[in-house]
């Protein structure tokens, strides 16, 4: 596909190296005067292998993290300190040990009632981003992974996707897997972001990856790619 840049990787530990060192590469161009980037986070199996090797690798570059923001692709309704957040994943292997400063941190709040949290998520998306693209808030990176059944963030096949009232960045959804309740980027800021990273790892995911690339592809991760001129794929699946 003309629009996917594929990145192959021969294992996951491989994989999340490349990502990281790639992230890396991108902040540590970073200069005292430059705007602040604006980052969407993403849970599962990939990420915290992906936070660590930003860790490690962040060690050895100077990087300027107080220009950096970080926001969640999606969240479980649950709460901060639940096993199943993204946001707990994400305090404890990236944004911990990199001393990120509290007002930098943007999560989604799980332990709301799901459309009471998608609003303020929406609302705070739309106060810090200041840019818009087809109405949208435009973040500068949307890191993501790919489920078993091609959902990307909490964009689920066969899920109902109605857009959020007004158009909003973030809305709620009932997912088929458990934890149900979720709040979601839309589609809409998947499209206009200027870079979307895809992390894909796992022999299990090959059908639903191959299902995603074709022209007439309808998986979640196939609405993402052609939506956009460019989108990032990592992979240790060969699809072949």
């Amino acid at each position: 596909m003309k629009n996917l840049e594929w990145i192959p990787c021969v294992n996951a530990e491989a994989l999340a190296e490349a990502a990281a060192r790639r992230w890396i590469d991108v902040l540590a161009g970073l200069k005292p005067g430059d705007a602040a980037l604006h980052i969407a986070l993403s849970g599962g199996r990939t990420a915290g292998p992906l936070f660590g090797a930003v860790v490690a690798l962040a060690r050895q570059r100077r990087i300027l993290w107080e220009r950096v923001h970080f926001f969640w692709a999606d969240e479980r309704c649950v709460p901060p300190d639940h096993a199943e957040s993204n946001f707990r994943l994400a305090r404890a292997r990236l944004l911990e040990p990199l001393n990120i400063a509290p007002n930098q941190i943007h999560r989604i709040r799980g332990e709301a009632p799901p459309d009471e949290a998608a609003a303020e998520a929406s609302a705070e998306l739309g106060r810090v981003v200041r840019e818009r693209a087809n109405g949208q808030p435009v973040l500068d990176l949307v890191l993501l992974g790919m489920g078993e059944d091609g959902h990307v963030a909490s964009l689920f096949p066969g899920v109902a996707d109605t857009p959020a009232p007004g158009g909003a960045p973030y809305r709620a959804v009932i997912a088929p897997k458990p934890p149900p309740a979720r709040v979601t980027l839309d589609y809409g800021p998947l499209a206009v972001a200027r870079e979307v990273w895809v992390l894909v790892s796992g022999s299990g995911k090959a059908d639903a990856l191959r299902a995603s690339l074709g022209p007439d592809a309808r998986t979640p991760l196939a609405r993402v790619i052609q939506a956009r001129a460019r989108t990032v794929l990592f992979s240790d699946v060969p699809v072949q």
